[in-house]
């Protein structure tokens, strides 16, 4: 018999942020978090989110005592309110191959989401377009990057078996830095620039890069906006983003494309890897984690593209090429052997169009599911 818990105490929650490090013990492909960091984002004195969004975390239980399974289900309520989008969200969703176990789990999610008038369920997704998003189909064998999900192949049986349906389908790809010839967008940098009087800004102090952060997730806004399931960064959440991972970013691979009255018409964020780093860490910052982190922000040879993003006025007009041709000089002197993107919906043309002149080679793949209650 499974027996269901609502996360209450400060004990729980450590329950359940440490529940996947049981689940995947023995696997080379996982990534675990930071225990500490990942205990904040469900916590509402941090995590700006929870002025507009609430979450309910649930453990399951076996006769045994035992976790065997986890969900956070989640109500964005600038979705719900502001778009009409009645939707319940869930994520954090792990459990062991045990059909009982992930039913009574997504039933107390619908149940909630039916306690609200919501029409449907649909996870594993966040609280926004900023988290983790998917359960992964295929590339199991691959390492998971710090923002994504990775689980085991038996999931996808228990969607499928309790009646939820593919909504959303995302892929994620990588290519070799020493494949990618520079010629085709050195050639259209000096075109764009001069066509649209356009400057790329490249940063080498965190303090240079503050003043644009602000645009910058105004820019994202803008630049997402039309997606499905598209929900914009508040004013108090850009404060948070800022503290909590601008700082953590080095500051040469910050770009910015500005036009000639220093409006903010592009941007790119990219991340060295930390997987190999968190893995060593074992979810803990200390005593050894934190050198791990150090380490791979200055060494990494893999970079991860983790925000992308073109004005709407500005796409499909070769911009990205001065986003690229900055960050070819910047790996280059990185010693970059691998660019890695990551989950990307398969029905965003725009962003299709920014990577084409590149060969990149499709890794993994991923889903959420979905399902009306």
């Amino acid at each position: 018999m499974i027996t269901l818990k609502e996360v209450k105490t400060k004990k729980d929650l450590k329950n359940f942020v440490k529940f996947p490090f049981k689940l995947y013990k023995d696997s080379k492909y996982w990534v675990p978090p930071i225990i500490t960091e990942e205990m904040k984002t469900f916590d509402p004195n941090e995590n700006p989110v929870f002025h507009d969004a609430e979450a309910t975390l649930f453990l399951a239980y076996n006769n045994k005592n035992e976790v065997v399974g986890r969900v956070a289900a989640m109500i964005n309520w600038l979705e719900v309110k502001g778009q009409n989008v009645k939707k319940m969200r869930f994520g954090w969703f792990d459990f062991i191959d045990d059909l009982e176990v992930s039913k009574t789990l997504l039933n107390k999610v619908e149940d909630i989401g039916r306690s609200h008038g919501l029409e449907y369920a649909e996870g594993p997704v966040g609280f926004s377009n900023l988290d983790k998003v998917g359960v992964m189909y295929d590339g199991f064998e691959t390492r998971a990057t710090m923002v994504t999900w990775y689980n085991h192949p038996y999931y996808i049986k228990h969607y499928e078996a309790l009646n939820y349906n593919v909504e959303k389908s995302y892929s994620e790809s990588s290519f070799s830095f020493k494949n990618v010839d520079p010629k085709v967008f050195v050639k259209l940098n000096d075109i764009i620039t001069r066509r649209y009087q356009l400057k790329a800004l490249n940063f080498t102090k965190t303090s240079q890069v503050m003043p644009y952060v602000d645009r910058m997730f105004d820019l994202f806004n803008d630049t997402y906006a039309k997606l499905s399931s598209f929900v914009a960064v508040t004013d108090i959440q850009k404060e948070y983003f800022k503290k909590k991972f601008i700082g953590f970013v080095n500051p040469e691979y910050i770009k910015f494309v500005v036009d000639k009255d220093d409006n903010l018409i592009a941007f790119a964020v990219v991340l060295p890897s930390f997987a190999e780093a968190l893995q060593k860490a074992k979810g803990k910052l200390f005593p050894f984690g934190f050198s791990h982190i150090l380490r791979a922000k200055k060494n990494s040879k893999s970079a991860i593209f983790y925000l992308i993003g073109v004005h709407p006025d500005y796409q499909n007009k070769g911009v990205h090429a001065l986003i690229f041709n900055e960050f070819y000089d910047t790996f280059k002197e990185k010693g970059v052997e691998t660019c890695v993107r990551t989950p990307e919906l398969d029905d965003n043309v725009a962003i299709r169009q920014i990577w084409k002149h590149f060969d990149a080679t499709v890794y993994a793949k991923r889903r959420t599911y979905r399902k009306n209650i």
